[in-house]
């Protein structure tokens, strides 16, 4: 669609979404009515008499009503669906032409941004999902759920590992309405209806909105952590404050595939803990005392977790010493790590 056409098209469009207050009321009126008089609009809502006609012939000129001039003149509505047809047509054509001119603006570069917008929320929401490379946590409300359905599915399948805290627990559907293995391998219920919503991808990306903000209450908000570090305050709010108060629904107790990555060191001891046999693991991470970026190989020779999580650690056995491991912001292991990869029979390379 050309400049001037696409120019024209949204000019027309918003003309002809140009209600004001007296127009909404009468039509509103003059629809539930069928048909009406000039002085019967007055009589029925509180638009001043002499307005009504100015009125009345505005949604007439817009093709939304018919005059009948009469004494008394008489006001008919039109069927709504062959009023609105044109402009159905025109939207259609319209939203093409703004595809068309539709460039997809570049991400900032803020590691983390407050947005209040619902249909922002959502959107971040269904990004940071999508994101997620290895491992996904989230806390929604089963609407939020239904909505995200299918781009949950399909991470799962692709290998994500995916666990989901659902709220209220009231509303929250039993396994037998709703089919939680195809989507997660852990689904939590919590009691209140004041649980944020929460998701977090690969222990980094992540989203902490209110559930007020997600009813477009302007005065809340949601806060955006784009791959940074303070990222992990949301991480340790899920694993730490939500996952810990929670009912477990379903677990789906499915096999895993070793090597595994992990953002979060709760879930690589969990695993660890759980499975027989030996594990090797490649730590990303930094010393906590130097803040030097380093990366431990070795056998795990142990696997600990305080039933609060607010403990976490392996100890991992090198070559030439025994480093313990703790999860971001450790002060008591030898070194925070940031990514944990898991393998069977030797420590998996580490990433690029």
């Amino acid at each position: 669609m050309a400049g001037d056409d696409l120019l024209d098209s949204l000019e027309a469009v918003s003309e002809r979404f140009n209600f004001g207050e007296y127009e909404a009321k009468a039509y509103l009126t003059i629809l539930e009515h069928g048909q009406v008089t000039a002085s019967e609009i007055s009589d029925y809502t509180d638009i001043p008499q002499p307005r009504v006609y100015d009125t009345v012939r505005s949604l007439s000129d817009i093709g939304l009503v018919e005059l009948q001039e009469s004494r008394p003149m008489k006001v008919l509505a039109l069927d709504p669906a062959e009023a609105f047809d044109d402009l159905q047509e025109s939207l259609d054509s319209l939203v093409d032409g703004l595809e068309q001119q539709y460039t997809e603006p570049a991400r900032g570069t803020e590691a983390v941004s407050l947005v209040k917008s619902r249909p922002t929320i959502l959107r971040y929401l269904s990004e940071v999902i999508d994101s997620a490379d290895y491992e996904l946590m989230l806390s929604l409300t089963p609407e939020l759920l239904d909505r995200f359905e299918s781009q949950l599915r399909r991470q799962h399948e692709e290998g994500v590992a995916i666990e989901v805290l659902l709220s209220p627990a009231a509303e929250v559907p039993t396994t037998d309405e709703y089919d939680y293995d195809s989507l997660a391998s852990t689904v939590k219920k919590r009691r209140g209806v004041t649980t944020p919503v929460v998701a977090v991808a690969d222990g980094r990306y992540s989203i902490y909105a209110t559930r007020e903000s997600l009813k477009g209450d302007t005065d809340r908000y949601g806060v955006i952590f784009d791959r940074s570090e303070l990222g992990f305050l949301v991480s340790m709010f899920m694993n730490t404050v939500l996952w810990t108060t929670a009912e477990t629904v379903t677990e789906n107790g499915e096999e895993l595939s070793f090597p595994r990555r992990y953002g979060t060191i709760r879930r690589a001891i969990a695993d660890v803990a759980t499975l027989e046999g030996e594990f090797y693991a490649t730590i990303e991470g930094r010393d906590v005392l130097t803040g030097e970026e380093v990366v431990v190989s070795g056998k795990v020779a142990e696997a600990n977790l305080t039933p609060s999580l607010e403990e976490a650690s392996l100890v991992v056995e090198t070559d030439d010493e025994r480093i313990t491991v703790g999860g971001q912001v450790a002060a008591f292991e030898d070194i925070e790590s940031f990514e944990i990869r898991v393998g069977r029979d030797s420590p998996p390379e580490p990433a690029d």
